[in-house]
């Protein structure tokens, strides 16, 4: 793990920015929860320079809304073969698997988290993700566990206070 390159940092979103939970109603409208704590961490993360991307699974909505709530412009979506996926994107922002960070939460996130230079998992994940990840956050999925891995980037990398008086910054202006 080297901290100082990554460059990247690529989530997925249920179980990761989410709970994990989908949950449908009489209408068969789908909802999701989100942390308000994660989308700070996010706004801080755009002040440091690192890129943030989205990849998942699934197609969702409500996870388009949040990333334009948030400013996230590297989203994609119904992706089957996240690798070649992540592939393509280091390919597309000039860079390599030892710039990238990863959070995931299942087994469909192995084969990135078996490349990338440092890899993540929220504390709910099942024991067989977490014995495979560098790093097994304090919380759990949807519960703030994605500021929680941004923060120690930023931290390791020295870009926290300075990101942080940039959000706050903007945040008073």
């Amino acid at each position: 793990m080297d901290f100082n390159k990554i460059k990247l940092i690529i989530l997925d979103n249920d179980g990761v920015l989410t709970d994990g939970k989908i949950v449908y109603n009489n209408d068969q409208i789908e909802s999701k929860n989100y942390n308000a704590k994660d989308g700070l961490g996010i706004k801080l993360l755009q002040f440091s320079g690192i890129e943030l991307a989205i990849i998942t699974g699934r197609t969702s909505k409500i996870l388009e809304k949040r990333c334009d709530d948030l400013q996230i412009e590297l989203l994609f979506q119904g992706v089957r073969n996240k690798l070649r996926k992540t592939k393509e994107l280091l390919n597309k922002l000039d860079l390599d698997w030892e710039n990238v960070a990863y959070m995931g939460d299942d087994w469909n996130d192995i084969p990135v988290i078996e490349k990338c230079n440092i890899s993540a998992t929220p504390a709910d994940a099942f024991d067989d993700i977490k014995s495979r990840v560098d790093l097994v956050t304090e919380r759990k999925g949807g519960e703030a566990a994605v500021r929680e891995f941004i923060e120690l980037i930023l931290k390791k990398q020295g870009k926290y206070e300075e990101s942080l008086q940039k959000l706050l910054d903007r945040l008073m202006s």
